[in-house]
């Protein structure tokens, strides 16, 4: 099966290139391999799909009975060699757990057999999968994307395929002098990718980042474009300025939409003519700066409302690129786990890994601040975590997000086991032994406690057949 990225054609816009509706599952996030990165799967044309433990992670496609089949594999003891296997059953498609030994879960929860819904996460093993349900695919796309640990550019990847095509074509933008506008709520990771993009440009001089919302109002130019000595109290030398200090670089303007309306025709002429004025001075110098402006603000609104100018950002969007929230790319967790897992722990990263019940806690969270809090998140797991990252590690949100998706009563139609018939059969056949229950479950013993607690449930009951009390 094909494995690999977008066409290296020359860059068109993403937003019209053709599109259909595919069907993916993804491999999200392995616990024991946080730098493993992620691969996606395409669905559609295939009946069966057979996950189980292998040397490596990799999918093989095979024509049985008439039948497309693919195997999926993913290392690590915890998974079975045959594990589970997702048929498709007309327009949907079922979750078969195939006796393995740890147990499917989907959402948290044991489960035999489960109709997937969009945004279900399984967990198999120690690695999550997540399902996408239908998504806009553009033609073209790869029916296998594997991004492996070793991505050059972690903050540019993706496994969501849509944003896959915009990172695409905005990678090959990146050598060109062509200003570039990131657009996405805040702590999307705007900052991140225009680094990136930084790093895949080629260019020589500085990266030089401007918070244009933290600029004061009466120094904004000053700051931006430089001043000459006597220009103003307080200017005892010569300055460059921020933008003359990216010379031969990149400049990003973060917050764009805070920059005041003065400022906006002097960096219009940045733009333009590729020169600054210096304040205090008429003589123009020239830079060569490449320009990459932020923001979460609707510049279109800003314009209609003369709160930004019309020929400026015609000027600042040489390229576009929107990143999606958090929440909508839950498949990229493993990639930007990893990739941030580098930036606050160094050569630490090699060597950590995840509780499962810490990487499902991480990929069900909302992430209402997005890859920001993401990275706040992890730096404190770090310093707290010796080698293994548990949920004790994590903010409580994020233990609370895990409680609720795990005590949560199953869908009214009868899909998912009942969460006290499975915890009672799991009783039974751990003789009441609720350390191997928790194994089973993959949970803690606090939680088993828990639920059993809320069922009134007593582990000595299930002692075994010798009359041995439980253990646990």
């Amino acid at each position: 099966m094909e494995v690999g990225g977008t066409s290296p054609d020359a860059p068109k816009d993403p937003r019209r290139a053709g599109a259909r509706l595919r069907t993916h599952i993804a491999v999200a996030f392995e616990s024991d391999r946080p730098l493993a990165g992620g691969l996606r799967l395409e669905l559609d044309g295939i009946d069966r799909v057979l996950v189980g433990r292998g040397p490596d992670r990799r999918c093989e496609r095979r024509l049985e009975r008439g039948r497309s089949t693919v195997v999926l594999q993913a290392p690590g003891k915890a998974m079975s060699g045959m594990h589970a296997q997702l048929l498709r059953e007309g327009t949907t498609w079922t979750a078969h757990d195939l006796r393995s030994t740890n147990g499917t879960f989907v959402n948290g929860r044991a489960v035999s057999v489960h109709r997937l819904r969009a945004g279900d996460v399984l967990e198999m093993g120690h690695t999550l999968f997540v399902f996408s349900g239908e998504v806009a695919t553009p033609e073209g796309t790869p029916p296998v994307a594997d991004l492996p640990a070793s991505t050059a550019s972690p903050f540019m990847a993706t496994l969501v395929p849509s944003f896959e095509r915009e990172l695409a074509s905005l990678a090959r933008w990146a050598a060109t002098p062509l200003p570039v506008l990131v657009l996405g709520e805040t702590g999307t990771g705007k900052e991140l990718v225009a680094r990136s993009l930084h790093a895949l440009s080629g260019r020589s001089g500085a990266w030089v980042a401007v918070n244009c919302a933290a600029l004061p109002d009466s120094l904004v130019e000053s700051l931006l474009f430089g001043h000459c000595r006597g220009a103003f109290s307080g200017a005892v030398r010569d300055e460059p300025g921020l933008v003359r200090s990216a010379e031969g670089g990149t400049l990003l303007l973060d917050e764009i939409g805070d920059l005041p309306l003065p400022a906006q025709g002097a960096l219009l002429r940045v733009l333009q003519e590729g020169e600054v004025v210096p304040v205090g001075t008429t003589r123009a110098l020239k830079v060569d700066v490449r320009v990459v402006a932020a923001t979460h603000r609707d510049l279109g609104a800003m314009v209609a409302g003369g709160a930004f100018r019309a020929d400026l950002l015609a000027r600042l969007d040489g390229a576009t690129v929107r990143l999606p929230a958090l929440r909508e790319r839950r498949a990229d967790i493993g990639i930007l786990v990893g990739a941030l897992l580098r930036r606050v722990a160094g050569p630490r990263a090699e060597t950590l890994r995840f509780d499962p019940q810490a990487a499902l806690a991480l990929t069900l969270h909302a992430w209402p601040a997005n890859v920001r809090e993401l990275e706040q998140c992890l730096a404190r797991a770090v310093a707290s975590a010796d080698d293994v990252i548990g949920v004790e590690h994590l903010p409580a949100a994020l233990a609370a997000t895990l409680e609720r998706h795990t005590s949560m009563v199953p869908d009214a139609d009868g899909e998912t086991p009942q969460l006290r018939d499975a915890l009672e059969a799991q009783l039974r056949a751990h003789a009441g032994n609720v350390a191997a229950v928790a194994r089973a479950f993959q949970k803690a013993p606090a939680q088993i406690h828990r639920w059993m607690k809320r069922f009134g449930l007593d582990p000595n009951a299930y002692r075994n057949r010798l009359g041995t009390p439980a253990r646990g």
